[in-house]
């Protein structure tokens, strides 16, 4: 790291730098984490109704500059501005809801026992590193900070390289809020801005949302000093369509569910298992759903497929569909790069996929869909979980019984019948196996950066007993 080095963002549809920044040095590092730790001491000692004001402030700022926030992500990411905005609303949602229920989550619980007063308490932690991804800009950074602000920690971010503008719009945003100084920062740099950020002194604990080696890399580094994190990682989501499914609207929502924000993001569909009697007609409304989606510049409303995010992201996506080419499977639709500027590729079905294809075995963040086809649920299922990743699944039946059934069997943290798999800030988010640690969101997301407390009070004996 050092002083004179800079990054630029560039908005992937056109090619063209949006914006460039300073790297931040350690010694910048270290002064923010110092500056967090004093406006720590002071924001612990609020009220948590105070903290839910802050809170409440901060929707109004959201709401107020939605047109300018979802421009911005759309330029720095590629995503269709209808997207970013809904994406802004969802900050809204969830700034709201913590306001709400906070107050109820971490009122102290009494516990029954022969003490005189026993009773759990929810004490912040402190420092909270946030390191976040490109795809959500917003809605991920604020899916980590809201719930552990409101708890009495403080943040400091780390976004990524590619939006970086977000990432100092969001700090503005708390800023314009009224929050105290200090309570909220981002650190600009790279990767190694993120390594220097999480070895800290002062930082306490880590929530990280990104790839399983950005996992793996940063879990190493906070357990050398047994910081507390959270890992929400990738994610090959399932999307198990059973012989009475409704296909025309499962069709529907499958292009939806493997399309939205181009295919980036760590739940969507990403393996379409589909029972055999219905297959023929699946895939036929399959292409038909996924070749009416309009692909274009991301700032048109009617656009709903933007670019990928770098052109790296689409040589992989890329390697990943000629390797099942080469491998005897067939493309139904797309499959190849649009010659235009900017870094867009065709929305794409797969079909003859077998386990050998990185289609299968790997996570595809793209717009391509390879079609599994299965037996029965029992095989189903089983290929549901064979994957590495466990973070969400979907299953569409009518049957709402079995649908249920099959979800307790199913190896994910999310699973949904006869709906597409979606953050919400009521629900629990986080996966198992290689998808993540820890949860997000809901009163299991807001006791993740807490120290949950035991106090036990017993009464002293009056006198000795003594002859």
């Amino acid at each position: 790291m050092s002083n004179n080095s800079k990054i630029s963002t560039i908005n992937p549809a056109t090619e063209e730098v949006v914006g460039t920044f300073d790297v931040m040095d350690g010694a910048q590092i270290s002064q923010i984490v110092k500056k967090s730790r004093t406006a720590f001491e002071s924001w612990r000692k609020k009220e948590i109704t105070e903290r839910c004001d802050y809170i409440r402030n901060l929707v109004k700022v959201l709401r107020k500059n939605n047109d300018s926030y979802s421009s911005l992500v759309t330029q720095e990411m590629g995503k269709p501005i209808r997207q970013s905005v809904a994406e802004i609303e969802k900050c809204e949602w969830l700034c709201d809801y913590y306001a709400e229920h906070a107050e109820s989550f971490l009122r102290d619980e009494i516990i029954p026992t022969e003490f005189r007063k026993s009773f759990v308490s929810f004490e912040p932690l402190g420092v909270i590193a946030g390191i976040m991804p490109w795809n959500f800009p917003f809605w991920q950074v604020m899916r980590y900070a809201v719930p552990a602000l409101i708890a009495g920690n403080v943040g400091v971010l780390k976004h990524s390289s590619v939006c970086l503008g977000s990432a100092l719009e969001i700090e503005k945003a708390f800023q314009l809020a009224g929050f105290p100084d200090g309570v909220f920062q981002s650190v600009i740099g790279d990767y190694k801005a993120g390594e220097a950020l999480i070895q800290a002194p002062g930082v306490n604990a880590i929530s990280v949302t990104g790839s399983v080696e950005t996992g793996r890399r940063i879990g190493e580094l906070a357990s050398k000093s047994l910081k507390k994190y959270v890992l929400e990682l990738g994610g090959s989501d399932p999307f198990i369509v059973l012989e009475d499914a409704d296909l025309i609207q499962t069709a529907h929502l499958a292009a939806q569910s493997r399309l939205l924000n181009t295919g980036q993001s760590c739940i969507a569909a990403k393996r379409f298992i589909v029972v055999k009697d219905v297959a023929e007609k699946f895939l036929k409304l399959f292409v038909e759903n996924t070749e009416n989606e309009v692909v274009g510049d991301p700032m048109n409303p009617k656009t709903t497929v933007g670019p990928l995010v770098r052109d790296t992201q689409r040589l992989a996506l890329e390697k990943q569909v000629d390797d099942a080419k080469a491998k005897g499977a067939e493309i139904l639709t797309g499959g190849r790069r649009i010659q235009s500027d900017g870094y867009f590729y065709e929305p794409t079905v797969i079909s003859n996929v077998t386990p050998d294809m990185a289609v299968v075995r790997e996570e595809v963040f793209g717009p391509a869909a390879p079609v599994i086809i299965v037996k029965n649920e029992s095989d189903a299922v089983q290929e549901a979980n064979n994957s590495e990743f466990g973070l969400g699944a979907s299953i569409w039946t009518n049957d709402l019984e079995k649908g249920v059934r099959l979800a307790r069997q199913i190896q994910s943290g999310i699973v949904r019948v006869n709906e597409m798999v979606r953050s919400d800030p009521r629900l629990p988010f986080g996966g198992v196996k290689y998808s993540g640690i820890g949860r997000e969101l809901s009163e299991f997301g807001i006791k993740e950066f807490v120290n949950i407390k035991s106090v036990a009070v017993k009464d002293l004996a009056s006198k000795l007993l003594v002859e």
